[in-house]
């Protein structure tokens, strides 16, 4: 079985730390990013997510939210889902979408990436 809460970290070095998930999935934490972490200005960020509950002998997935609004106006969606290898290493794997604000309509072409 893979236990989402707990300490993450990624490829890039970013840290996650999720709270302990509930009953119905709701899960919340927060988000350190290795930007934040090379510039100097180590912040961390609030994230709210859920996680669906496996079937029995499958992997969950889940998603969440990033709210870096300490230091920027972006907003980024994730989704993913949880796997242990024979060895017993958990592993997450996530896409993401992120969001930034514009001014204008016309300047939505480049808001998401």
């Amino acid at each position: 079985q893979c236990q989402l809460s707990g300490l993450w970290r990624n490829e890039q070095d970013s840290l996650m730390e999720i709270s302990a998930v509930r009953d119905n999935g709701d899960f919340q934490g927060k988000y350190l990013t290795r930007v934040t972490l090379a510039g100097g200005c180590a912040r961390a960020s609030p994230l709210k997510g859920a996680q669906q509950q496996p079937s029995e002998g499958g992997w969950p997935t889940f998603a969440f939210t990033v709210r870096w609004d300490k230091f920027s106006n972006v907003t980024t969606a994730f989704a993913g889902q949880c796997f242990v290898d024979v060895a017993g290493k958990e592993t997450l794997t996530t896409m993401w979408l992120l969001r930034e604000a514009v001014g204008s309509l016309e300047e939505d072409w480049k808001a998401t990436r």
